[in-house]
Parts: C-alpha cells; sequence; structure tokens
C-alpha cells in the first residue's frame, strides 16, 4: 500500500485519498506549523528582558536563538526516515508533545544554561513539525487540490515568522517574557488531542537501516554552517578563530556526505529526489525565497525602531499587514493555481517582490505609516504569491513514498536560506554603515563652507565638545540609512536573480481545474 494511502485513511478506486474530517486534521496539523513557525521569531523582542532575568551577557543570550536554529536545522533533515520507521502520527505527536513540553521548561528556565539546554530540546522535537505537515496534507488531498493544501499550510509558515515579533512584543510589554514560551502549552494540548483523534497512521517499516555516517557528515555540516552564520557577525567573521573552525568543519563535512552519498549503496539523503528537476530547481527558488522572507524582516524591524523610533509593540503592529497580504493572496492563488501556470504566478510574485523592495530603497525615516502599511499589504501579497505555486510545483512530479524526505529537504533549504540571508545583510549592514560613515565625515571640515552656515551654526554648534558630538550623530543616522538603503535594493535584485530560474520547472499536469477555494478544499 502507498504511503499516500497510509496518510490520511483508505484510497478510493480512482486513486484519491479519502480522509475522514479532512477539515478538522488540516486544523490540527496546520496549528503544529504555526506552533514552530512563530517560534523562530517570536523570541527575538525578549531577548533584552531574558539577558537581566538570566544574568547573562549580551554575546551569551544570543545563544537563546542560535541553539534552537542549529538543533533545528540537524534533526530536519532525519524526519525522511522517521516518518517511515514509526509512522507519522507516532512521530507527529511525539514531537508535538516533545516541542510542548520543552517551551514549558523554557519559560521555567532560572539559568542561561538551562535556557540553552531546553532551547535544543525545543529545537530537536520541533524539527518534523513544518516538514511532517506539508507530508500529511499533500497526501490527504487529492492531486488537482494540492494547490489548496499548500495555500491553507503556507500561510503558517509565512505568516508565523511575521507575526512573531509582534505577538512576542504584546506578550513580554503586557504580561512577561516568560509568556513568549508558555503560550505553547495550551496550543500543544489542543494539537496533540486533535492529532489522536483525526489522524491515521502510517504503517512502520521495519528494518530500515539508518545511515548513521550520512547524518553525522550532513548534521556535523549543517550545525556548523549555522553557528558560523549565527556568530559571524558578532566575533568579526573570519577574524575569528572560532569562525574559521567551523567554516573548515562546515565545508569538510559537506565533502565527506557527498562523497558518501555518492558511493553509498543506500545513503541518508535518496539521490533520486534530485533527478526531479522540478523538485532540484524548487530547493533553490526556495533557498532565494527563504533569504527574502526572514532577512526583509531582520531589517525592516531595527529600520523601525532604531531610525523611525518607533516602539516596540507599534514596530510589530506594522509589520502585521505583510501577514495580511500573503493570507488574501493565499486564498486567491487557492482558487486560480488549477486554471493557470504556477510558473506565471511565480513570476508576478517575484517582480512585486522586487518592486516592493526597490521603493524601500528609496525610503527615509520620514516616510509616512500608510506608505509602510501598504508596501507591507503588497510585499505580503508577493511572498503568498510565491509559496503556494512553488511548493505545489516542486512537489509535482515526486514519487510519494519520496515526500516526507522531500519535504524535510524544502524546510531546511528555506531556513539555510533564511539564516545565510540575514547573515548577509546584517553583515553588509554593518560594514555598509561604516563604509558611508567614512565617507560622510570626510566632508565634516572646517574646508567645508556650509558648516559656516548660521542656520547649522544653531543646530550644530561645532565650537563646543556637544555640537561636534551631535554632528557625528546625524552622520552616523544618514550612514544607517544609506546603508539600509543598499541591502533593500540587494533583495530585490535577489528576486530579479530568481525569476528566470522559474523558466526552467515543469508545469504540473492538469488534472482538471480547481475552483474552489482554499476553505472550500477543506470540504
Amino acid at each position: 500500500m502507498s504511503v499516500r494511502a497510509h496518510a490520511g485513511g483508505a484510497s478510493a478506486q480512482d486513486g484519491a485519498p479519502v480522509v475522514p474530517h479532512r477539515a478538522l486534521l488540516t486544523l490540527c496539523v496546520m496549528l503544529s506549523t504555526i506552533m514552530q513557525a512563530l517560534d523562530t521569531t517570536i523570541a527575538n523582542v525578549a531577548l533584552p528582558y531574558m539577558q537581566g532575568s538570566l544574568s547573562a551577557t549580551a554575546d551569551q543570550i544570543t545563544w537563546v536563538l542560535t541553539s534552537y536554529i542549529v538543533a533545528a536545522a540537524i534533526f530536519m533533515p532525519v524526519t525522511g526516515f522517521l516518518a517511515p520507521r514509526f509512522g507519522r502520527k507516532k512521530l507527529l505527536i511525539g514531537s508535538v508533545a516533545g516541542f510542548t513540553a520543552a517551551s514549558v521548561l523554557c519559560g521555567a528556565a532560572q539559568t542561561l544554561e538551562q535556557m540553552v539546554l531546553f532551547r535544543l530540546l525545543q529545537g530537536v522535537f520541533g524539527a518534523p513539525l513544518v516538514p511532517m505537515s506539508q507530508a500529511i496534507l499533500l497526501d490527504s488531498y487529492p492531486k488537482e487540490k494540492h494547490g489548496s493544501a499548500m495555500a491553507i499550510w503556507g500561510v503558517g509558515v509565512m505568516v508565523g515568522p511575521i507575526l512573531g515579533p509582534m505577538l512576542g512584543g504584546w506578550l513580554t510589554e503586557y504580561y512577561n517574557w516568560r509568556w513568549v514560551f508558555y503560550i505553547n502549552l495550551p496550543l500543544g494540548i489542543l494539537c496533540v488531542f486533535g492529532l489522536t483523534l483525526f489522524l491515521s497512521e502510517s504503517k512502520a517499516q521495519q528494518g530500515l537501516r539508518f545511515d548513521w555516517l550520512g547524518f553525522a557528515t550532513l548534521g556535523l555540516a549543517v550545525g556548523a554552517l549555522q553557528l558560523m552564520l549565527d556568530r559571524g557577525q558578532l566575533l568579526d567573521w573570519f577574524h575569528s578563530r572560532e569562525i574559521i573552525v567551523e567554516g573548515v568543519i562546515a565545508a569538510l563535512c559537506f565533502y565527506l556526505f557527498v562523497v558518501h552519498s555518492l558511493t553509498s549503496d543506500r545513503p541518508f539523503i535518496d539521490l533520486r529526489l534530485f533527478a526531479d528537476r522540478n523538485f532540484t530547481f524548487g530547493l533553490t527558488l526556495i533557498f532565494l525565497v527563504g533569504m527574502i522572507l526572514l532577512a526583509g524582516v531582520a531589517l525592516i524591524t531595527p529600520y523601525l525602531q532604531t531610525l523611525m523610533g518607533y516602539p516596540v509593540l507599534t514596530a510589530g503592529l506594522v509589520l502585521g499587514p505583510r501577514g495580511v497580504g500573503t493570507m488574501v493572496s493565499m486564498t486567491i492563488v487557492g482558487r486560480i493555481i488549477g486554471r493557470i501556470d504556477p510558473r506565471l504566478i511565480l513570476l508576478a510574485g517575484f517582480a512585486l517582490m522586487a518592486v516592493t523592495q526597490e521603493e524601500m530603497a528609496h525610503w527615509t525615516p520620514d516616510v509616512s505609516m500608510p506608505t509602510l502599511l501598504v508596501n507591507g499589504v503588497l510585499q505580503g501579497f508577493g511572498l503568498g504569491l510565491l509559496f503556494t505555486p512553488l511548493s505545489t510545483v516542486s512537489f509535482a512530479t515526486l514519487p510519494p513514498d519520496l515526500r516526507t524526505q522531500a519535504t524535510s529537504l524544502f524546510s531546511l533549504m528555506r531556513n539555510l536560506g533564511s539564516s545565510i540571508g540575514i547573515s548577509i545583510v546584517i553583515f553588509l549592514l554593518e560594514r555598509g554603515a561604516q563604509t558611508a560613515h567614512s565617507d560622510l565625515a570626510r566632508h565634516a571640515n572646517v574646508f567645508n563652507r556650509g558648516l559656516d552656515d548660521p542656520v547649522v551654526g544653531r543646530i550644530w554648534d561645532l565650537g563646543a565638545l556637544a555640537g561636534r558630538a551631535a554632528l557625528n550623530a546625524e552622520i552616523t543616522r544618514q550612514s544607517a540609512i544609506i546603508s539600509y538603503m543598499n541591502d533593500f535594493r540587494l533583495m530585490a535584485l535577489v528576486a530579479v536573480v530568481a525569476a528566470p530560474l522559474v523558466l526552467f520547472l515543469r508545469p504540473p499536469a492538469r488534472q482538471g481545474a480547481d475552483p474552489h477555494a482554499a476553505a472550500a478544499a477543506l470540504e
């Protein structure tokens, strides 16, 4: 019997899955996705409060984020082995229960060591949630409704990281930073209860051999790369011995993993996946989409707080419309993806992302609130146009037995794209600001007659120490604006570069139009 039939229930004669309580199952699966997606960003705004409670330095507190990201990245590819070995139901329920328990322990942590340990556990248990939920939805819906299923699933994956800072800021502001983690307790209990009732068990495959060498080399490569990316800016990149060691380990282990995979009879990752052109180009595109998604959030959040002076809660509320735009576009895509070539939708998404990012490259801190909100809605709309058709096309031509492993790699590439994208833009932001400051400061000297203007003298009294300090502060501010502009333009360039790759995708075979909305597909 196929994996597809096992995922959701019996299979009809025409091959379409018959899934009892599909709507309730979808809601439960989506809840597990939202929990994991929220935790990628929800803790960020609470770090300063954690730092005081846990008596940690600014360097040490970043391990609260790093430990979670690294653990999730290492264990995400293991999902492809654990699901067929133990069954999807056992794995997903165990992962949700473990993730919820680890969240409660994080909220109760009294020392930094405890927090890092519990965040590691949270990352380990959270790793299977997103790929498992994607695989279960793909197997629970007929092929002609995969677009609608991916639209529903994409809402949690895309909106979670966007709304995370807003929810985290609200909980921290009005309650306590510990509620950033405690919020998962009622959600986790509800999710476990629902999955127990509505998710059918898949048949476990006994006797599967685990490729320990493949897992070890890939895990070390991904873990070392994540550590290097997360700590690179803090330690001044390759001027640090730690970063050099992590880079060497990542490169060496990845090389060993590739060699082992090509020479092993049963490698850790089935190489048949990469024979599928759609999936291979889909991995490349989701990597670039991951860069645009979270790197953009990593830029706009400090822009609003440091340059525009918005408090953390207001900054989070300004980001909210991005999520609204994403949900609206995913609902629309769920209606039209069965009738329109998904590649056209992808091209429209990349075009919209390029235009909105280029518009941001012309912003100053005087930009109006309506402009911020409209740009956010359009940018979220563009992300929705990207994620659903890309998820649909990437898995359209894969055999069902490879789906769980494929979704694990798909999620891993999205996370790596996000990590690399954030590291690149933060590095360029810091270095760009330093370069711009140096260029601007060269003109702040006695030979610049503009500084002799009486109006300028009233603003910056260059004869006084306070006046010179105020001038330097303004130069620093202007340098940051220039650096942000360059980073926003880089994000626009990533969208432009990604767009031609869409043409290498094959459109999925049409098995009848899907005239129903994503919500109607739940029936």
